[in-house]
């Protein structure tokens, strides 16, 4: 496990991602508490009308007595739901609008997120051991002194607001009870929105702290980076070696595909190309492998055993191996150049006997310039147009 200090790199996408499916967001309690008491200074002074009719009307209730009361005990009972009502009504009402509040200013910092994996069991949530040690983390500890700090901001504030009004709040007892109320809550109005100028405050540093504190909870190291890029790209060596295989099986494939073309182009040595055509179902000819180096001379060496035509044409070689992919179509480019030496594939075959390779002589065809890459990018042999000397022995050519 990797320690805090050699943590400097920022978190992935992916770890954020991860963190947030835990339930692990940024959140910022001042700003709840900020938003819950602004919320509720908005709710009580848009209805402030209606809650002074309500308060009203539960005090009134509250405080009757009378001598049927007085001689009937259940009449109290009647009494104490008629008060219950309306006053569930009104904490309703104000309880909702501070819940919606709250939970509005609380996904404001790290947005809207339900998971329900924090509710899963896990040992080290409940480990006394663990939970000793958090309590007394750099982190919490900074914490809970910026509460106190804040209470003790509240707390004077608060005070100071009850000295000054103190007059004030002694002569409610004195008026009659709807002017009372409504006094009272004019107060009650000015002391939170003095209480909201320090949780303003105190909000506006702690919501991007919190944020900051999140990312930096979430920072890797080089060596969690590594193991991420590995679990989301896979393991380079096991790519490499699927990589691998599958040339191993397109070559294979290709040198199968070897015997049944008409003709092998090659530069001479570095660069080999198989061109198939036939005429009832192609509409051009085909190229059915091809290779460099090494695959070159075992496409040379398979057509050999099978005795298909394998002509030295460097800048056709080329050409072919630069623009056309295997089981597609030549180029139309190139499709005079092909014609050539296909033609004569086929005179070799019409003829039908040895003698036919010194009759038929092997054609030299032109590529249309822009399409050979030229001997820059290829290994030439300085004669690279001749017919390769196996196929100049006399043998009779495959088809004939």
């Amino acid at each position: 496990m990797s320690s805090q200090a050699d943590r400097q790199l920022p978190a992935t996408e992916r770890k954020i991602k991860k963190a947030r499916e835990e339930g692990q967001v940024a959140r910022s309690r001042d700003l709840g508490h900020f938003g819950a008491m602004a919320g509720g200074l908005l709710v009580v002074v848009v209805a402030a009308p209606w809650l002074l009719e309500q308060s009203y009307q539960v005090m009134g209730l509250g405080l009757r007595f009378d001598h049927r009361a007085m001689a009937h005990p259940a009449v109290m009972l009647e009494r104490l739901a008629d008060v219950l009502v309306p006053a569930f009504l009104l904490l309703a009402v104000l309880g909702g609008a501070l819940t919606a509040v709250a939970l509005l200013t609380g996904v404001a910092v790290g947005g809207w997120n339900f998971t329900l994996q924090p509710l899963e069991p896990k040992w080290e949530k409940i480990d006394p051991i663990a939970g000793f040690g958090r309590m007394f983390a750099a982190e919490q500890l900074t914490t809970m002194l910026k509460a106190c700090f804040l209470a003790v901001v509240l707390g004077v504030v608060g005070g100071v607001f009850l000295y000054i009004q103190w007059d004030r709040l002694a002569g409610l007892l004195a008026l009659p009870l709807p002017k009372a109320l409504a006094e009272g809550l004019n107060l009650l109005l000015g002391g939170l929105a003095i209480l909201l100028i320090p949780l303003g405050l105190s909000a506006l540093i702690d919501a991007p702290l919190q944020r900051f504190l999140h990312l930096r909870r979430l920072r890797m190291s080089h060596e969690e980076v590594k193991k991420e890029m590995k679990d989301v790209e896979g393991n380079v060596q096991i790519k490499a070696k699927i990589r691998a295989r599958m040339r191993e099986m397109a070559n294979r494939r290709m040198i199968a595909a070897v015997p049944g073309a008409d003709l092998v182009v090659m530069n001479p040595t570095h660069y080999a190309v198989a061109l198939k055509y036939d005429e009832a179902t192609m509409a051009a000819p085909r190229v059915i492998a091809k290779g460099k180096d090494l695959m070159a001379l075992k496409i040379r060496d398979v057509a050999r055993e099978a005795k298909v035509p394998v002509l030295q044409a460097a800048p056709l070689a080329r050409a072919l191996y630069a623009h056309a992919e295997v089981d597609q179509e030549i180029p139309a480019a190139l499709f005079s150049a092909v014609a050539q030496v296909l033609a004569w594939v086929f005179q070799l075959r019409q003829a039908g006997s040895a003698r036919s390779v010194l009759l038929a002589a092997p054609p030299k065809p032109v590529v249309p310039p822009g399409l050979d890459p030229g001997p820059g990018q290829a290994h030439d042999d300085d004669d690279a147009d001749d017919i390769d000397a196996a196929n100049a022995r006399p043998q009779t050519p495959r088809g004939a």
